[in-house]
C-alpha cells in the first residue's frame, strides 16, 4: 500500500525548504522531493548566486529559527541608488530614513541552502526523497498518487492529500494538474558573478538603468559586491567568453566610476530573462508557490521575497486549518483561500517588476524625459520613497504571520 501524507512538496529548492521548515511545528507528515542534494555543486537553487531579501522575508526566517544560523554571512543593505545611466534623472531610498535597521539583506544561496536543509535533516516527520523525480502524478477526488523514483531503484508511490508544486518554472507538478502558465521572454540574459571595486560599496546597493538594460550592484562582505549584468542574447558569449580586462571595462563602462575602477571578476554565470506565470495558483488538491507560480525579472530584487511569502501565507492557512480540527488540507477551501490572499501581493509586484523593464527599456525620447522626471519626483517625495520601502520589504497587503514575528505554534 502507498504511504499516505499530509503535504507533499515537488522542490526541495529555496522556496520548498523553506515550506518544509515552516510546516515542521505542526506536527504534519510532509513528504519533500527533490532531484539534487542541496549540496551538490549541480543543485540549481543554491548555487554561486546572491539573494537580496527584504526585511519581511529576513522577518520570516527569523521567526523560523533560521536567520540566526545566516546573518553573520548576511550584509545589510543600508541605501538604494537608482539612476538611469547618461541622465540626470536618479533616486535614493535611506534606511535610517525609513526607520529600519537595512533596506534587505544580501545572502549567497549556498549558506541559506544550508540552513534549511540542516532542520530538515532532522525531523523525523518529515520523509525525504532525494535525490528524486516525479515519474507521474495522478490527482484524485480524497488524495493524490505521486510515483517517485529515488535514484536507480524502483519506482515507489505515494499519497498525498495536498501537493505543494514548488518545482521551478518549468514545473511539471504544475503541468500535471493541468494548469498552463504564459511566458513573455524579454530576449535578455543576466550575466552574474562578483566583482572588486577600488571603492569601498558603504552597504550601498546600485540600480542602475542602461540603453543595453539593467544593471544591479549589490554590496557584500570583504567591499566585494554582486554584479547582475543584464544583455541582450546576442551579446551573451562575448560577454562569457571575453577576458577578466575586457569584461570589467564593459561593466565600468555602463556603471561609471561611483566606486573607483573595477579591480577583479569572479567566475560568471549566464541565466536567461523572461516573465512567466501560473494562469492559476492552485488547482484540485494543488497549491503552486514560487517560481512555479511566477518568474520575475531580477530587477528590484523581489523574486524570492514574493515566494517566501506564498510559503508563509500558505502555512498560516494549514495551521489554521488544523488548529480548528481539520486534517483534508486539499480542501477546495484552502486552496480558495491561499489564491484570495496572494492575488493582490502577487499582482502588484509582477506589475511593478515588469512595469520598470517596459519603461525603461522604451527607447522614445519623450518617454526617457518623463521616467527622469519621474525620478527626481521620486528622490524629492518621502511618501512615495515610504510606498515604495513597503513594498519592497512585503510591507504591502496583509502580512502572514511569520512575517510579523508570530510563530505558527
Amino acid at each position: 500500500m502507498s504511504e499516505s501524507f499530509d503535504v507533499a512538496i515537488v522542490g526541495g529548492g529555496m522556496v520548498g525548504s523553506s515550506l518544509a521548515v515552516a510546516l515542521r511545528p505542526l506536527g504534519l507528515k510532509v513528504a519533500l522531493i527533490e532531484a539534487v542534494p542541496h549540496d551538490a555543486a549541480s543543485q540549481p537553487s543554491f548555487d554561486e548566486r546572491t539573494t537580496a531579501l527584504s526585511n519581511g522575508s529576513r522577518r520570516i526566517l527569523e521567526t523560523l529559527a533560521v536567520w540566526g544560523e545566516v546573518s553573520g554571512a548576511a550584509t545589510p543593505i543600508s541605501r538604494i541608488h537608482v539612476s538611469d545611466r547618461g541622465r540626470f534623472g536618479f533616486a535614493r531610498i535611506d534606511a535610517a530614513e525609513q526607520g529600519l535597521p537595512a533596506m534587505g539583506y544580501v545572502l549567497a544561496n549556498r549558506s541559506l541552502g544550508h540552513a534549511l536543509w540542516s532542520r530538515i535533516q532532522v525531523d523525523p516527520e518529515l520523509r525525504v526523497f532525494c535525490p528524486a523525480h516525479i515519474e507521474a502524478v495522478t490527482p484524485g477526488a480524497q488524495s493524490s498518487e505521486l510515483s517517485i523514483r529515488v535514484a536507480d531503484r524502483p519506482p515507489e508511490s505515494i499519497e498525498a492529500r495536498l501537493v505543494v508544486a514548488a518545482d521551478g518554472v518549468q514545473s511539471a507538478v504544475r503541468a500535471a494538474f493541468g494548469v498552463d502558465a504564459e511566458t513573455r521572454d524579454y530576449a535578455q540574459t543576466a550575466v552574474i558573478t562578483t566583482i572588486l571595486p577600488q571603492r569601498f560599496h558603504e552597504h550601498v546597493a546600485y540600480e542602475r538603468f542602461t540603453d543595453e538594460g539593467p544593471l544591479a550592484l549589490l554590496p557584500l562582505a570583504d567591499g566585494r559586491c554582486t554584479l547582475v549584468l543584464t544583455l541582450a542574447r546576442a551579446r551573451v558569449e562575448a560577454a562569457m567568453s571575453a577576458g577578466d580586462s575586457e569584461f570589467l571595462a564593459e561593466a565600468q563602462r555602463r556603471f561609471g566610476f561611483r566606486l573607483g575602477r573595477f579591480l577583479k571578476v569572479g567566475r560568471r554565470f549566464a541565466y536567461p530573462l523572461a516573465l512567466t506565470q501560473a494562469l492559476r495558483t492552485s488547482a484540485a488538491r494543488c497549491v503552486i508557490v514560487g517560481n512555479a507560480a511566477q518568474s520575475l525579472h531580477p530587477v528590484a530584487g523581489m523574486g524570492f521575497n514574493l515566494g517566501l511569502r506564498d510559503v508563509a501565507s500558505l502555512a498560516e492557512l494549514i495551521a489554521d486549518m488544523r488548529a480548528a480540527g481539520m486534517s483534508d488540507f486539499g480542501d477546495p477551501r484552502l486552496a480558495a483561500a491561499y489564491d484570495d490572499w496572494r492575488r493582490g501581493d502577487r499582482r502588484a509586484i509582477v506589475g511593478f517588476t515588469d512595469g520598470l523593464v517596459r519603461l525603461f527599456a522604451n527607447p522614445l525620447g519623450v518617454v526617457r524625459m518623463a521616467r527622469n522626471l519621474g525620478l527626481l519626483a521620486f528622490d524629492l517625495f518621502p511618501p512615495a520613497k515610504s510606498a515604495l520601502s513597503a513594498l519592497s520589504t512585503g510591507a504591502a497587503g496583509r502580512a502572514p504571520k511569520l512575517a510579523c514575528g508570530i510563530a505558527l505554534a
